[in-house]
């Protein structure tokens, strides 16, 4: 989930870390979880192959379908509103926003990625649920087609995976669960 090799965090490193403190805490992507994939409509070429690289992800996880929700929506700059809305109902684990976005001729990129990141990270602070932004921001539809081709590159599987380990660090962290 890192941009290149010289940003990834090092194999041995949560190890290492955990040795040198009291507590430590990571997330594990395997177990059981309820999660909702909020899906844009719009750029849905490219959001279809992120769906479809989520749902790889999951299901190498353990997950079962039944423990899956699609909600559907018209664009990016919706999917904040059903992600809160999906986090705050008591009926999953995590969810998951999956969109493009590509910049055009105007501002308006600008404005839809901005709101949708804003807002996905709003879900989640408020109702205490990962929201996990698999929404592409991306300059051109080359760009995006890059990011969501089959395997663990695709940012749809990748999104799913996060959404699974803060799911699972959450319940082990201290404090209160959200509630149901």
């Amino acid at each position: 989930m890192t941009s290149s090799d010289a940003t990834a965090l090092s194999p041995h490193a949560v190890d290492e870390f955990a040795r040198r403190v009291g507590t430590s805490h990571v997330g594990d992507t395997s177990g059981e979880a309820r999660v909702a994939l909020v899906c844009a409509k719009f750029n849905g070429g490219i959001t279809e192959r992120l769906l479809d690289g989520a749902l790889t992800g999951l299901e190498a996880s353990g997950i079962k379908p039944t423990a899956v929700t699609v909600a559907w929506v018209p664009g990016a700059f919706e999917l904040p509103l059903a992600a809160m809305r999906l986090a705050a109902s008591g009926t999953v684990d995590a969810v998951v926003a999956l969109g493009a976005v590509i910049r055009g001729e105007t501002a308006h990129f600008d404005f839809v990625a901005g709101e949708c990141a804003s807002g996905l990270q709003r879900a989640a602070l408020d109702t205490g649920i990962p929201t996990v932004f698999g929404v592409l921001t991306t300059d051109t539809v080359d760009q995006a087609l890059a990011r969501c081709g089959a395997g663990e590159d695709n940012k749809g599987y990748e999104a799913a995976v996060t959404a699974l380990e803060m799911a699972d660090l959450l319940r082990a962290l201290p404090g209160p669960a959200p509630a149901r």
